[in-house]
């Protein structure tokens, strides 16, 4: 049931401020430094009130770099998010010369004054304190194609780019699904047959589709709080974190594909594991001839009429951080998420094949999901790097750290495009809110009608 906050007041209708939403306590990623105490919250760590970076030259202490693990220590990631470009190489993702498609103004939804329960409590919350409480820099809601909805925080534009981590991971299973759809990229065929490179990696006896809905059984471990996870060689070796001195691992991500042992049989369970996404963008690669960010903008992005360029973020040797440097700005990346919710069609023409889209939204496997153990995600199922839930409005997202979202639902006409800097990397953080949240405005807008 949907309710309606008696306080008018405490709405807040203002592009430029959220409300200030939780303070939580909680740790920075294995590779951030901890602070003490309750971190500041929404507000207190907005990147334009923290003043970083700013100066000629910034002082010391307001400079924020990769080398000294400062960009992902909190607050610093805040302002690091949508910065990406400055920080690593990129190349960009061209939007074409055609007109923007347009996203029109719908009828403005009174959101902000809107209850839920966050997922294990019996208290409220509005969705504007959602929005404080999970740190978003950005939200657009589109309803039937029209822009409802849109908050940014001060340090974020409209025509600012933003990384959106592992949303990049939809993007490329979109990819990888519309080359399968051509006979290009065989599911049941070996990872080998096509990049023999990985013959004595776990990867060596995976088929393509078992890295698709990642039933990979890898010996890796992508746990963001434990400073021993394999994601943090793995981040070395993509050049996402700086190594340590007489650091003699690998190099690049592909070189660190080839270290992965198995664990396991391939295609029983589902474990949400980076790597799977990194050997579908080197697929990609080897089955068309171009890195994937260039496939990317070919077959997709300068289709969609885009507001600006997106950009990818590069390994050492120049390869795509396919599962998860993708950048671009908030409004196009709700344009991708229409486009899907419209069956592939945008913009005057079919982007993505309605079969591929209709094969994503029927998910894989629930009981190979179970096992990952998602306790916020009861029932879903995870194919061709899309998250499914197989609720009863049919509502599929596309998922990244920190709160980078797609949220699509069918029933509701709705999709949802955030991005957000929480000072916890994992999802989980934000589900108990989020989730409740997104809901509760497709429930509105389906009462509401036009």
């Amino acid at each position: 049931m949907i309710h309606r906050s008696e306080s008018r007041a405490a709405r807040r209708h203002s592009t430029l401020q959220f409300a200030k939403g939780l303070a939580i306590v909680m740790a920075t990623l294995p590779f951030a430094t901890t602070i003490a105490g309750d971190l500041p919250d929404a507000a207190q760590s907005d990147p334009v009130a923290r003043g970083w970076m700013v100066g000629s030259p910034p002082a010391a202490e307001k400079t924020i770099r990769v080398g000294d693990g400062s960009f992902m220590k909190f607050p610093q990631l805040r302002w690091s998010l949508g910065h990406w470009r400055e920080l690593f190489p990129t190349r960009n993702v061209s939007r074409g010369n055609g007109p923007v498609a347009p996203l029109p103004a719908g009828k403005p939804a009174d959101l902000d004054g809107l209850t839920f329960k966050p997922i294990g409590t019996a208290q409220t919350m509005t969705w504007a304190q959602s929005l404080g409480a999970n740190y978003t820099d950005g939200i657009v809601v589109l309803h039937r194609g029209r822009v409802v909805y849109e908050r940014y925080l001060p340090s974020l534009g409209a025509d600012q780019q933003h990384i959106a981590f592992s949303v990049t991971k939809s993007f490329i299973g979109t990819l990888a699904a519309m080359l399968v759809a051509e006979g290009k990229l065989d599911p049941g065929a070996t990872v080998t047959k096509y990049i023999p490179e990985l013959a004595d990696s776990a990867f060596g006896d995976a088929t393509v589709g078992q890295v698709l809905d990642m039933t990979t059984a890898l010996d890796y471990s992508e746990d963001y709080a434990d400073p021993n996870a394999s994601f943090v060689p793995y981040a070395r070796a993509a050049g996402m974190l700086p190594s340590p001195p007489g650091y003699t691992g690998p190099g690049t991500s592909y070189d660190f594909l080839k270290t992965l042992k198995k664990n396991g049989a391939h295609g029983v369970e589902f474990h949400y594991r980076s790597p799977n996404t990194d050997v579908l963008g080197w697929l990609i690669w080897r089955v068309t001839g171009r890195p994937a960010d260039v496939v990317l903008q070919e077959r997709v992005w300068s289709k969609l009429g885009a507001e600006g360029d997106a950009y990818m973020a590069l390994d050492r040797v120049g390869a795509p951080l396919a599962a998860g440097g993708l950048n671009m700005r908030l409004r196009d990346l709700a344009r991708f998420g229409e486009m899907i919710r419209l069956g592939g069609k945008w913009n005057g023409q079919q982007v993505v094949p309605a079969a591929v889209v209709d094969d994503i939204r029927g998910g894989a496997s629930r009981e190979a999901f179970r096992a990952a153990g998602y306790a916020t995600l009861p029932g879903w199922s995870y194919h061709d790097q899309w998250w499914i839930s197989h609720d009863d409005h049919g509502m599929f997202m596309a998922r990244g750290i920190h709160g980078q979202a797609i949220y699509i639902d069918p029933k509701a006409e709705m999709v949802i495009a955030r991005f957000a800097s929480h000072p916890k990397a994992a999802n989980v953080n934000l589900d108990p809110t989020s989730l409740p949240a997104y809901r509760a405005a497709a429930d509105y807008l389906l009462l509401r009608g036009k």
